[in-house]
């Protein structure tokens, strides 16, 4: 654990980035014991309908308000318990090098993105209680014991931690759903062979999982954001041998930055699909012919390494494209998305090295037999070669979570197509109240990314902010142009509309805006400013009560209110 805090030092100095605000900082359900009911019971009360991580956040958030080391630090304590909770189930399963495999977890660099993201809670927590339930699980059974007739001993308990701490993972996050399997995978490598009793347990595992599954990939499609889609569209619309081809190239790329983990990016390049022809079926082949010479030669060399690479397909499944996820518009692989199937590999990786360390001690014993064995001082030699630049480069890569101008600045030098890192870093030149800098930003949007109404919408917003009105308006029309239901560019354009006196289009459009998205406290807002506009002080004035109401810290509302009240008779 020491070696893993001393690692995410640079992240525990982080600040917060890229959707802390609308998962943290933003969130109106953290700051009221009604906040934390909606996040039990309403969907839409939270960008992904994950209680037990918004939970997490609302208790945190009355212990150290909104200072981000507290919420650093928990996700590295969290990171580092799954790494402990990893070597007690690799220790359960007799896995060689079961040390070596936890180590390799807590400091690979590729779950940096989980760890030093705060809005990847998500992962850590949900990783942590995935790792606790199938160790109880393997206590359970009794993996390490010999079975008492058809059946190992039973230690219900064990079973009971076991489908709780399940729960709490598909609460957290929903790809653990695939945890029975990879639990069958273990038992199978394990404990060979399976019997009925280790497996009819998973049962309420599937059960629970999969309607908790299906819930979050209709949330994932349909809930509507800022722009008024969810993972639906073009962007999305692949088929079904095209999503093959994306996750045989997902699962290779994954694997790749696992064995060499170097230009570790927030957002890499979207592949072109379908530009390759016939011959990018070679990525999807790849992977079954992987998988079919690692069953042929299970006689030969164990069960291990199917086992890993079975595990390694299983739990990233969710992420390699044949569900429509969000990222997706950005592009097709993130590092976090590896983060518990990172498991299998690091383990066999583990395995493999521990073996190599028992032959060097073998042999050095042979050779010089009258010296104590060795193995203990090559095992130690071959952890410290492995993990000391595992350490170095998890060290390097935290320091760009400081915040978000380093992490998007980081992102194009890395990534010179991440059209969303120009948007995200125009938004910050435009907090800033450099507009001119925010522009040439946005005009990068719209060149790399065309159709991406949000790019139109914010530079809309930028040119108004330099009085360029008539500008900005036709931004606007082409971001509504683009997605008719874009609620946020209708009520921007209503009021740069009602400023140049075109009072009943604002309203028209300020109205449309409200009606798409009801529960958007500025869209509110602006139907408000536009109603005053009309001389409609009444109406403006339920208008501010509701955006106040959701969302009481909205200081425009609350000034917008103050005026129509103290102009009323």
């Amino acid at each position: 654990m020491g070696l893993t805090l001393l690692a995410y030092v640079p992240a525990l100095r982080a600040g917060y980035i890229w959707d802390d605000d609308s998962y943290l900082t933003a969130n109106p359900t953290l700051q009221s014991a009604e906040g934390l009911r909606r996040i039990w019971f309403e969907l839409r009360a939270t960008p992904q309908y994950y209680p037990l991580v918004f939970t997490t956040f609302w208790f945190e958030r009355r212990l150290w308000g909104a200072a981000p080391f507290g919420y650093h630090l928990v996700n590295v304590l969290l990171h580092a318990a799954g790494a402990i909770l990893l070597w007690r189930t690799l220790v359960r399963l007799r896995c060689p090098g079961a040390w070596l495999g936890a180590a390799l977890f807590a400091l690979h660099p590729v779950h940096v993105e989980s760890v030093a993201w705060i809005t990847e809670r998500k992962n850590v927590l949900s990783g942590a209680l995935y790792l606790a339930s199938a160790w109880a699980y393997l206590n359970f059974v009794g993996v390490d014991r010999p079975p008492v007739g058809d059946a190992p001993a039973r230690r219900w308990g064990f079973y009971a931690l076991s489908l709780a701490a399940f729960v709490g993972a598909v609460l957290s996050k929903t790809v653990t759903v695939t945890l029975p399997v990879a639990l069958a995978l273990a038992l199978w490598w394990g404990r060979p062979p399976l019997r009925p009793p280790q497996l009819l347990p998973l049962a309420p595992m599937i059960v629970i999982g999969i309607p908790l599954g299906a819930l979050t990939a209709w949330i994932e499609r349909y809930h509507l954001g800022g722009e008024g889609i969810g993972a639906q569209g073009p962007e999305w619309a692949f088929s079904w041998l095209e999503r093959c081809v994306i996750a045989g190239r997902a699962f290779w790329f994954y694997l790749g930055k696992l064995l060499w983990p170097i230009n570790l990016t927030f957002i890499y390049p979207r592949w072109e699909i379908g530009q390759g022809g016939p011959t990018e079926a070679i990525w999807p082949l790849g992977v079954l012919m992987l998988l079919a010479v690692l069953w042929a030669g299970r006689g030969l060399w164990g069960r291990g390494p199917l086992a890993a690479a079975a595990f390694f397909a299983v739990t990233l499944s969710p992420a390699l494209g044949f569900f429509n996820v969000y990222p997706m518009l950005f592009s097709f692989v993130a590092d976090h998305f590896q983060y518990l199937a990172s498991i299998g590999p690091i383990a066999l990786a583990a395995a493999g090295l521990e073996r190599l360390s028992r032959r060097i001690g073998g042999l050095g014993t042979r050779l010089i037999p009258r010296r104590p064995p060795i193995a203990p001082t090559a095992r130690i030699v071959i952890a410290a070669v492995v993990l000391a630049p595992f350490w170095a480069l998890t060290f390097r890569q935290g320091r760009i979570y400081r915040d978000e101008a380093t992490l998007w600045t980081d992102t194009l030098a890395k990534n010179p197509t991440a059209w969303i890192a120009h948007n995200n870093l125009g938004n910050l030149r435009l907090a800033e109240g450099n507009g001119e800098a925010a522009i040439e930003h946005y005009l990068a949007v719209t060149r790399l990314k065309p159709d991406y109404a949000v790019g139109y919408n914010n530079l809309g917003i930028a040119l108004h902010r330099l009085r360029r009105a008539d500008e900005a308006i036709s931004q606007f029309d082409r971001a509504i142009e683009l997605n008719p239901v874009y609620a946020d560019a209708m009520h921007n354009l209503a009021f740069v509309l009602a400023g140049q006196g075109r009072k009943d289009e604002a309203l028209g459009w300020a109205s449309e805006a409200v009606r798409l998205k009801p529960d958007s406290a500025q869209a509110h807002n602006i139907l408000g400013i536009t109603l005053v506009a009309l001389g409609d002080r009444a109406a403006a004035r339920e208008a501010f009560l509701r955006a106040l109401e959701l969302d009481p810290n909205l200081t425009d509302a609350r000034r917008n209110l103050a005026v129509v009240e103290r102009a009323s008779p």
